[in-house]
């Protein structure tokens, strides 16, 4: 078995399961806060819509790093790459970043985005103050992704 190809798809998975679970919990969060207010003023559907769906990027994010792992190790659109077990170390800590970053952030943005959501609730003219807090989290989000892609690409396979 070749360890190292192991260890690259592991980072890969790693990379898109770990913010895909921060992207979950983070709109089911202010999912339930937007159905809540749904319910009482359905009209405000348009100002509460960006604050529902940011928490999804950080999904995107770990799908964005796993492909360019599945690049580089040759599974999309090429011979597959051998790797040595250290290189797939390499790219599975590579794959980190992005992961626990996606994951934590995205739990944490969907918290900011229910309390935008109370604030549209009462202030719909300021609902791009919210947006903007809450994007003010997914900058945390795009660094992990700045570091992996980084990290994957300056890895020498």
């Amino acid at each position: 078995m070749e360890w190292g190809f192991v260890l690259a798809i592991l980072g890969a998975a790693t990379a898109v399961v770990l913010s895909g679970f921060g992207s979950s919990i983070g709109i089911g969060i202010a999912g339930q806060a937007s159905d809540g207010l749904l319910s009482e003023e359905p009209e405000k559907f348009g100002n509460i819509l960006i604050l529902a769906v940011l928490p999804g990027t950080q999904g995107i994010y770990g799908f964005v790093a796993a492909f360019i792992v599945m690049l580089r190790v040759g599974l999309v659109g090429g011979a597959t790459v051998a790797l040595t077990t250290i290189q797939g170390l390499q790219i599975f800590l590579a794959s980190l970043p992005v992961a626990l970053g996606g994951l934590v952030s995205g739990v944490y943005q969907g918290k900011v985005s229910a309390a935008g959501i109370a604030v549209v609730a009462k202030q719909p003219a300021d609902s791009m103050k919210a947006v903007i807090m809450a994007a003010l989290v997914e900058t945390y989000a795009v660094l992990g992704l700045l570091i992996s892609i980084l990290l994957l690409f300056g890895i020498k396979l």
